[in-house]
């Protein structure tokens, strides 16, 4: 019996998968397999086309694809090319590496994407768009708009870009993808740490008066450094966040609430 069909993917089929792949990816999402049942709906209509309807080599390709998978949205594509790349060649024969390479790629994916995709563009561009906007500029709205398209072209053109690379495509990018994620992460320390400064504005309005002397404590402060009070809020807020039982939605209300006390209390002032 033929482990596989001589049926060549096709850009008809890219163009299936990407539509699944942008709108339907997590569409199964669960806590046993997470993203494995979205990863298989993306890829049966190719997986029918190159084992055949009903066939044993069907339902075997078809449980290895629903097996545990998790890792970043954004890159996820990158995989499932070259998981494309090896069932076209080697049919079934190449499930048993389609399986390993699953799950040794989704951690290191998932890392990358998570760093560049969830973590630095949001910031970054975010705290751009957000800056200009406080300032009364439209041009923000235009810049966060136009790098969520760019991301959208990405993860268009990485199905493609995979499936022509195959498994030596991982072995290219990994030194490249490290640098890129290094340079990134660095970049993305400067930038949030300049945006600390310039949108972040905490003042000690405390003011003492010894005779006819006015002493202003917070020009005091701005002598020793400036907007020193700004980067210990900010850091208070990374240790709060370090704590036990502390999560996000926590912090963000603990903020908040500060936030209007202060404000009532005249300690924020206005964004520089």
């Amino acid at each position: 019996m033929a482990t596989k069909t001589n049926y060549k993917l096709t850009k008809k089929d890219f163009r299936q998968m990407n539509r699944r792949n942008l709108f339907m990816n997590q569409l199964g999402w669960n806590y046993e397999k997470m993203q494995g049942s979205g990863y298989l709906f993306i890829m049966l209509p190719q997986l029918r086309k190159l084992y055949g309807d009903h066939t044993p080599e069907l339902k075997q390709a078809m449980r290895v694809q629903d097996q545990f998978f998790n890792t970043n949205p954004y890159l996820n594509m990158m995989i499932q090319g070259v998981d494309l790349a090896l069932e076209e060649k080697e049919g079934v024969n190449s499930l048993a590496t389609v399986a390993g390479l699953k799950n040794g790629l989704m951690g290191p994916t998932a890392a990358i994407g998570d760093t560049i995709f969830a973590s630095l563009i949001p910031a970054i561009i975010g705290a751009i768009a957000a800056n200009m906007a406080v300032q009364g500029n439209a041009s923000g709205l235009f810049i966060w708009l136009a790098v969520n398209l760019a991301i959208m072209y990405f993860r268009w053109r990485q199905l493609a870009f995979a499936y022509k690379g195959g498994i030596t495509l991982v072995t290219k990018l990994q030194g490249q993808m490290n640098a890129l994620t290094n340079a990134a992460t660095l970049l993305g320390v400067y930038v949030v740490g300049a945006l600390v400064a310039s949108l972040i504005n905490v003042n000690i309005p405390f003011v003492a008066h010894i005779g006819k002397m006015t002493i202003n404590l917070q020009d005091h402060l701005d002598m020793i450094m400036p907007k020193l009070i700004p980067g210990l809020a900010v850091w208070l807020i990374y240790w709060m966040l370090g704590r036990k039982r502390m999560t996000s939605t926590r912090a963000i209300f603990i903020v908040i609430i500060v936030a209007v006390v202060f404000s009532a209390l005249g300690l924020l002032g206005k964004a520089a």
